[in-house]
């Protein structure tokens, strides 16, 4: 069973979509991340429901920055029981949430370095390399490992003659998985999504181990594209190309002040934003060192309830200004994320995409789970 507590601690617990004035004490001085893991499970039925096979789960990047213990735990509840992460250290983290038991799968492989980590915490390297396999068996002869291979990426894996060299060794051993990644799977249409997997198929072809190719776009591009199991990410997450997802964050901005500004009157750095009527400006305590990046600009919004107030002038690194003229009132906070305006929205402005947005969530944040 997992090793954490029967109930994980709730820092915050009211619905996302409380009026302001519910959710949060009035003195807090931070911005507010919360972290909906009803949401996430939600999310992540959704998508296993979408197949017939196994399906696991990538918490790499502090579980795409929402905190790896709440999210995996709640995850190994739901019955995951395949992991993945980037690398050694990020498996341990994930072994003290969820216990002994399940799968986890660091991508980048045994690196040097790691053995005293992937022996201590049972982790599974993805072995992307003859070197790596080498390393594996004169370190760890006895302990688990899966295989990557490169289907046409060329980012991590065995290339097919390597792999061609080194199935003989491998195979006996018993191999946990055998994985590609696809390089194209948001575009449904590319070619390259049909080259991927006819590449992975004869790398594949009479292999005995579970495999994979799909993440959150491949599990949507259908059956062809399943094989043994799936490993979902950023639409568990809340996150394109799942497009069905719940959110799963909502980020809570306190207002530090509120000033008037008349016609032609200008706001932020670079006088890049002028009143054209007598106007009410909000600044709020959060910028680009939260993740909020400089180049959203304009084009978005904060929203008091379901109102949704336009963001006005540049970015700054602590703070944000907000033009609140049309509230009756001057508001307590603002929420930047929600249902209504999602991290691919913030993308989109940023010109960006929204693993950036989730992943760049700074550490300023006060951070809360809703279970």
């Amino acid at each position: 069973m997992p090793n954490f507590p029967a109930k994980i601690a709730i820092i915050a617990a009211y619905p996302l979509d409380l009026p302001h004035s519910n959710v949060m004490n009035s003195a807090m001085s931070t911005a507010r991340l919360t972290i909906n893991l009803q949401a996430l499970a939600s999310n992540w039925r959704a998508l296993d429901a979408k197949t017939d096979v196994e399906t696991g789960a990538v918490v790499k990047a502090d579980a795409y920055g929402l905190g790896a213990g709440p999210v995996s735990a709640t995850l190994a509840e739901e019955g995951v029981r395949k992991f993945f992460v980037a690398v050694a250290e990020e498996g341990a983290a994930v072994r003290k949430a969820i216990g002994p038991g399940p799968m986890i799968g660091i991508f980048s492989g045994h690196m040097e370095g790691d053995t005293d980590l992937l022996r201590d915490h049972d982790l599974t390297p993805l072995i992307n390399s003859p070197e790596q396999f080498l390393r594996h068996q004169q370190a760890l002869p006895d302990r688990p490992f899966g295989i990557q291979l490169d289907s046409g990426m060329n980012r991590l894996g065995l290339e097919p003659a390597d792999w061609a060299e080194l199935r003989p060794k491998a195979e006996p051993l018993n191999p946990v998985v055998v994985m590609s990644h696809l390089a194209c799977s948001d575009e449904p249409d590319h070619p390259m999504n049909r080259q991927q997997l006819k590449t992975f198929r004869e790398m594949t072809e009479g292999v005995a181990a579970p495999r994979s190719l799909a993440a959150t776009a491949g599990t949507l591009l259908g059956a062809e594209f399943h094989f043994e199991f799936c490993r979902p990410g950023v639409g568990l997450y809340g996150g394109m190309p799942f497009a069905d997802a719940k959110p799963v964050v909502t980020v809570d901005l306190p207002v530090i002040q509120v000033r008037p500004v008349e016609v032609g009157e200008s706001v932020g750095y670079g006088n890049s934003w002028t009143a054209r009527r007598p106007s009410r400006i909000a600044t709020v305590a959060a910028g680009y060192a939260d993740g909020l990046h400089r180049a959203i600009g304009g084009g978005i919004d904060a929203f008091a309830g379901g109102q949704p107030c336009p963001v006005v002038g540049r970015i700054s690194m602590d703070l944000i200004t907000v033009d609140v003229t049309d509230l009756p009132e001057d508001p307590e906070r603002l929420r930047i994320l929600n249902g209504h305006q999602t991290v691919d929205d913030l993308a989109e402005a940023a010109g960006t995409i929204g693993y950036e947005i989730l992943t760049s969530l700074g550490a300023r944040y006060s951070r809360g789970y809703v279970e």
